[in-house]
């Protein structure tokens, strides 16, 4: 019985709709295993919790599978009434932040596309990006009557969880598209600014924000594939055609270059750690 109670969460590492669902899970105090899914290998389990979509993140709890992350949000804050309170009672304050969590979406998608284009497809992109941010500066403003939401163990709503998934590692993502971009203007948006401030100084999000060196191993993908040989591929660009593009970007990032150790050092070094760990599994 007590198996079935527990709560599982299949996701991965990289993707912002797992950090939402596990940000959710954090600010309520749910505790939870979580199972880490390899998107070019997804488990048996995966495609038996989400047959339609095949797709992460997939909350179980009692044993029963809730996939999509604006549903599992939801589905969290009916199941575990406790505070903090995701969305409000009232039902016209309801329907205004499910639209803007709406909103929300559609920014990172615009962001989505920036990463995943170049010249005047990411140009357009970019733009495109500007005015759903200057359009959600102006509508925020207007809900939050010109303040940034309070952020605390009694506050933390769904909008908090939008935000801070699309909007708190925007200065990573100014740094790979390089060239320099803005996707947050201090001066031109001061509430949104104000609000990831706040959002990035919280215990649990500084908790749920993946770890630079993870994108560092990312961009030293190449070098563990010829070291593992036989034709392995950790990154596909097919099958990941946005992380692809993300660590194309990083690897030209003058900072990650500087920062990342000379190419025949990595494939020395990996051949080094794995000699050790087959001398191990001897011993």
């Amino acid at each position: 019985m007590e198996e079935q109670n527990k709560v599982k969460l299949h996701g991965t590492w990289i993707s912002t709709y797992s950090k939402r669902v596990e940000l959710a899970l954090r600010v309520k105090g749910i505790p939870y295993d979580y199972l880490e899914e390899d998107l070019s290998n997804k488990s048996p389990l995966l495609f038996q919790y989400n047959p339609v979509h095949k797709k992460i993140p997939v909350l179980v709890h009692n044993g029963k599978p809730i996939p999509e992350s604006s549903i599992i949000l939801e589905y969290i804050d009916e199941t575990w009434k406790n505070a903090p309170r995701f969305l409000p009672e009232d039902p016209y304050q309801r329907a205004q932040i499910r639209f803007w969590a709406g909103f929300i979406q559609q920014v990172f998608e615009a962001m989505g596309k920036a990463f995943m284009t170049s010249g005047e497809a990411q140009e357009k992109a970019i733009e495109e990006t500007h005015e759903k941010i200057n359009v959600l500066e102006e509508g925020m403003k207007g809900l939050f009557s010109e303040e940034a939401p309070k952020i605390d163990g009694q506050n933390f709503g769904l909008l908090d969880i939008m935000v801070c998934a699309v909007l708190s590692t925007h200065k990573a993502s100014e740094e790979v598209l390089g060239n320099g971009v803005k996707i947050l203007h201090p001066e031109r948006h001061p509430f949104l600014s104000s609000w990831v401030e706040k959002l990035n100084k919280h215990p649990v999000v500084k908790e749920n924000t993946p770890p630079y060196d993870k994108i560092i191993v990312l961009s030293t993908h190449k070098a563990s594939e010829e070291v593992l040989g036989n034709g392995v591929k950790i990154l596909h660009p097919e099958r990941h055609p946005f992380l692809s593009s993300w660590v194309e970007k990083l690897n030209k990032h003058p900072v990650v270059k500087e920062n990342t150790p000379p190419y025949d050092k990595i494939i020395g070094f990996l051949h080094f750690i794995t000699h050790k760990t087959k001398e191990s599994r001897v011993c």
